[in-house]
């Protein structure tokens, strides 16, 4: 491991009251005897005048020295807590960087080295990012469990019964003559079958920690004028497009971030879609817009129900259709209920959920937001839920078929061998989440998305 010492500011860019440096590795006491003239107790905060190499004070503020292996890296870490101006702030860091040995700290380094040193596993570390990044308290809150070891622990449950099958799983493949009452009385399959049901329980609280974390993108599209933005202004709870009955209003995607009960959206809503116009423009923002559409994890298709030819909507909602094939669900927006009595939808869309709306009166409304939380998958109990990552659900649903491929192979075959093999896969899938056979590229990808001093 890189034992460098390194150094970076640890709070965010801007004026604050205070301001804090890190500095970690084997030269930190030397850092803080150069800045400060001494080294403060060990998790003590001392306040001390921080000086140049010149012996010029730069400011005054708190130091506070720990002692590795107690500190958040495992290092000898030592913190300057300084008045929170940018300049002064940089002044510091450059005299520290300036001692020998002492190197400026790359994006999520003194957390690596925190899970390289042992003091914490990567969904913990991953869980430090989803902290700062959490969108909702719904997301803090799970991002905060799996910090402090919930999602780890689950892990590591299942993990171990697996280590406890594989062992009479192993000892019936050594020795086959041995009469064990554990295979004989069927427990393998009950075993076996027992963490299979604890593996997709808790592929499902995963799920749900990935939707708290990363949400879903909602892209809002129809022809120009059916009421698009009216939709948006409604779900955000404020006017952010513009609307009038001029087509063509809206020029470029929107961007906004909501959430209903805890639960993330990304809400975009697009330029209405067209095939003949001559205004440059607008033809930038439809071309965005199909953009916006292709990378959609929902679309809702704002359907204007009170046109009496509709045909131009459902020309639009098939090229739609065509072009994005099966990768994104629809939704129908019934749009625009307060100008007719009644109304029908043509066969292309029947098939597809529907939902009566009106921006007016928003009516329709809290179906809308039932609505989009059912097609998330998410539920709004939270009790013991943790924050998760894409890459630990496809490591869990990689775990979950070795265990059912290694349940086949007992269950018909009674091929303890290959029932082995499978079980042993599943076992290395799980601690890929937590780090513990991780490739040094996946380190790198993860790590780099902190940001620097964190």
């Amino acid at each position: 491991m890189d034992k460098d010492t390194i150094a970076a500011i640890a709070t965010s860019l801007g004026k604050g009251g205070i301001g804090v440096i890190r500095v970690a590795g084997p030269k930190s006491i030397d850092v803080c005897k150069k800045i400060t003239g001494i080294v403060p107790s060990d998790h003590k905060a001392t306040l001390l005048k921080f000086k140049t190499s010149t012996n010029e004070i730069l400011d005054e503020g708190i130091t506070i020295f720990f002692k590795g292996p107690h500190s958040f890296t495992g290092d000898d870490v030592v913190e300057f807590q300084c008045h929170g101006g940018p300049v002064i702030m940089d002044m510091l860091l450059k005299e520290i960087l300036q001692i020998t040995d002492v190197r400026q700290a790359g994006p999520g380094e003194f957390t690596q080295r925190a899970f390289l040193n042992g003091k914490i596993d990567l969904t913990q570390a991953e869980a430090i990012i989803d902290l700062i990044n959490a969108s909702s308290e719904k997301a803090a809150l799970s991002a905060s469990r799996s910090l402090q070891g919930v999602f780890s622990q689950k892990i590591n449950t299942v993990n171990d019964k697996l280590i406890k099958l594989r062992t009479y799983v192993e000892a019936t493949i050594d020795f086959p003559d041995e009469s064990i009452d554990f295979i004989n009385d069927g427990q393998v399959e009950s075993e076996i079958e027992n963490i299979i049901q604890e593996m997709n329980s808790l592929l499902n609280e995963a799920k749900q920690g990935v939707i708290l974390q990363e949400g879903i993108k909602i892209v809002i599209a129809g022809r120009p004028n059916a009421g698009k933005s009216s939709l948006l202004n409604a779900l955000c709870g404020k006017d952010l497009a513009i609307v009038t009955n001029i087509e063509g209003t809206t020029r470029d995607a929107i961007h906004e971030n909501i959430d209903i009960d805890g639960l993330p959206l990304h809400i975009v809503d697009t330029a209405g879609l067209r095939t003949h116009t001559s205004d440059i423009v607008e033809q930038i923002g439809i071309n965005r817009a199909w953009n916006e559409i292709e990378a959609a994890d929902r679309i809702l298709f704002v359907y204007d129900v009170s046109r009496t030819d509709d045909y131009e909507q459902v020309k639009l909602f098939t090229d739609i259709q065509e072009r994005i094939g099966n990768n994104v669900d629809f939704s129908i927006i019934c749009n625009k209920i307060d100008l007719t009595d009644n109304y029908s939808l043509p066969d292309e869309m029947n098939t597809y959920p529907q939902i009566p709306f009106c921006s007016k009166n928003l009516k329709g409304m809290e179906e809308l937001r039932k609505h989009l939380k059912e097609c998330a998958g998410y539920t709004n109990s939270t009790e013991g839920l943790f924050s998760a990552r894409r890459r630990h659900l496809e490591s869990l649903e990689k775990a979950l078929s070795h265990l059912q491929k290694g349940q086949e192979l007992i269950n018909c075959m009674s091929a303890f061998e290959l029932c082995a093999e499978e079980l042993r896969n599943a076992q290395n899938n799980l601690n890929d989440i937590l780090g513990r056979f991780t490739a040094d590229d996946l380190l790198g990808k993860i790590f780099s998305t902190f940001c620097v001093g964190k």
